[in-house]
């Protein structure tokens, strides 16, 4: 199950496009309440979530998703459940993928360490220990990073790539004619 982490504020299709990708490519996927079952997004429209924090199984996870906007990020790196969220699938070598202002949340825990990693400009200086890139998105080992809003088809379809391979995403692409 890939679990996408709404906390209020979010920036709605750094969450949502990249749930269309992973289901249109028929990988299970969960929105997860941060902060109840019902989310509002950074722009006032309020989403639905799957389940809330307090449902969410930390050992059914293969990958998880932080979608950026403010305060929606901080608001996910305050939450010690994310946190442990993050934690467990580091430990567990799943994907953390993190769009916008939330690669941030990995640069403070320092595993963006000697890792190529991108945000959305103005957060660089959180990515301590990586080496920044100019590409929109990003994959390094376990972790997928991208700049923000208008790259997050092509960040739901790396994190399709990363689980089920390229063929896949290239496929999901041309189907809903993205370049």
């Amino acid at each position: 199950m890939v679990y996408v982490f709404l906390a209020n504020g979010f920036e709605i299709i750094e969450a949502l496009a990249p749930v269309d990708m992973l289901t249109r490519a028929g990988i299970s996927v969960k929105t997860v309440g941060v902060s109840g079952k019902t989310v509002n997004s950074s722009c006032g429209v309020p989403v639905i979530a799957d389940i809330t924090i307090d449902e969410f199984d930390f050992y059914d996870v293969e990958a998880i998703v932080l979608p950026g906007g403010m305060p929606g990020t901080l608001n996910l790196e305050n939450d010690a459940r994310v946190q442990q969220a993050i934690d467990n699938a580091v430990n567990i070598d799943v994907p953390v993928c993190a769009i916008c202002a939330a690669p941030s949340i990995l640069g403070h825990k320092g595993l963006l360490n000697d890792k190529e990693a991108t945000c959305f400009p103005g957060f660089e200086d959180a990515l301590d220990g990586a080496t920044l890139s100019e590409n929109y998105v990003v994959t390094d080992g376990n972790f997928i990073t991208a700049k923000g809003a208008g790259v997050c088809i092509d960040f739901g379809l790396a994190i399709v790539a990363k689980l089920k391979g390229e063929e896949t995403a290239e496929s999901i692409r041309k189907q809903i004619q993205c370049p």
